[in-house]
């Protein structure tokens, strides 16, 4: 398991951006730097931007490993900043909680089987009974933490990167 990304909610996604380049080093994603939009059914929008960590990383952790040794490497998070229309869900949630971190992701080897352990040993309760799928993604977030107060996302991968369906009914399922 490893943390694969933190979800910002913000009133200003580019002032925020601003913050995260300025003062961390991140860049905007070379394969969309002007961000993304999901439109919602009720015409709503939540504007996102990605940002990219100043170190490279791997696309599996286990490339880093060889058979002669062990290395040590920490990949940075990649950072996920989204702000909305008025009446968008990213604005409602912001008004109702500040802005600020909206959920943790960890890339886990099995969304199904990991939902499963947490459910059954830990009591944790997921917001979607099934995980979203989209080409190369498999993703499911918990309800808030009772014990952290967070949102936590579990996120399978064959691909780096966000499927916008997957995002648009990640954030329909946080609407509470």
């Amino acid at each position: 398991m490893r943390l694969d990304h933190i979800a910002y909610r913000t009133r200003d996604r580019s002032a925020a951006a601003k913050f995260f380049i300025d003062t961390l080093g991140y860049k905007l994603s070379e394969d969309i730097p002007e961000g993304f939009d999901i439109q919602f059914e009720d015409n709503s929008v939540a504007n996102c931007l990605v940002l990219t960590p100043p170190e490279h990383t791997h696309s599996r952790i286990s490339e880093v490993f060889s058979l002669s040794k062990t290395e040590e490497y920490h990949a940075p998070p990649e950072i996920f900043v989204s702000d909305g229309t008025e009446d968008s869900i990213v604005a409602k949630w912001v008004e109702d909680n500040g802005p600020g971190i909206h959920h943790i992701a960890y890339e886990v080897e099995s969304v199904s089987e990991t939902m499963k352990v947490w459910r059954d040993e830990q009591g944790i309760k997921f917001l979607s009974e099934e995980p979203l799928q989209c080409p190369g993604l498999i993703q499911v977030f918990t309800e808030p933490h009772p014990i952290t107060g967070i949102i936590y996302e579990l996120i399978e991968r064959e691909t780096q990167g966000f499927c916008q369906e997957n995002v648009k009914d990640l954030m329909e399922s946080t609407n509470e």
